[in-house]
């Protein structure tokens, strides 16, 4: 009696050890999936942001080339009237308008801060993909990864934001210089 007592209760030890493992495992794989959908969600968000901030700025420059034009349009005409006076090219040459430059460089510095940013958040997203890939093949998965059927989710679905550009560098395995203002064509479009 005390024997069947003795492996009645090894057995049931098990048996609440297979529960407790299986339902931790089932936890971690609801919780990096829920991280994933949800990282995903943040990159779109943050990639969207960056976007409308740089349409927006970009927009200012353009605004104030207008504005300029109107001014000086308006401060010329009058000057010197409706027909001017060769006396406005002097006066344009004394006051020499200028756009400033600064504009640009606060755009400039607003673009790299977004891309670094939205750099980041596709990098939170591939840690936490590679966290749940090594909690789906970790020990546990060999004992009750078959119970629960893990992955729920399209890993490929979840997957970072990338350009055409650097998807044809890893096809091809080269990576050439970058033509940051458009100025050089490249091979297949020489023809």
């Amino acid at each position: 009696m005390k024997a069947t007592l003795a492996i009645l209760g090894v057995l049931v030890f098990f048996v609440i050890i297979f529960i407790a493992v299986a339902l931790g495992y089932r936890s971690d794989c609801v919780r990096l999936e829920a991280k994933i959908v949800a990282q995903y969600k943040q990159d779109q968000n943050n990639y969207d942001n960056m976007w409308k901030k740089f349409k927006e700025m970009a927009q200012v420059p353009e605004q104030y080339v207008e504005d300029m034009k109107k001014i000086w349009g308006d401060t010329m005409k009058g000057r010197y009237g409706a027909d001017g006076s060769k006396a406005v090219f002097q006066f344009i040459k004394e006051h020499n308008p200028q756009l400033d430059s600064a504009i640009y460089t606060r755009l400039q510095a607003a673009i790299e801060a977004g891309r670094n940013s939205f750099a980041a958040e596709q990098q939170q997203l591939l840690d936490i993909k590679r966290e749940y890939e090594v909690v789906l093949k970790d020990n546990r998965a060999l004992f009750v990864g078959w119970i629960f059927s893990f992955p729920t989710l399209d890993l490929d679905k979840y997957d970072i934001v990338t350009s055409d550009e650097t998807q044809r560098t890893f096809e091809e395995k080269k990576s050439n210089e970058i033509d940051v203002f458009g100025k050089k064509k490249r091979p297949a479009e020489q023809q």
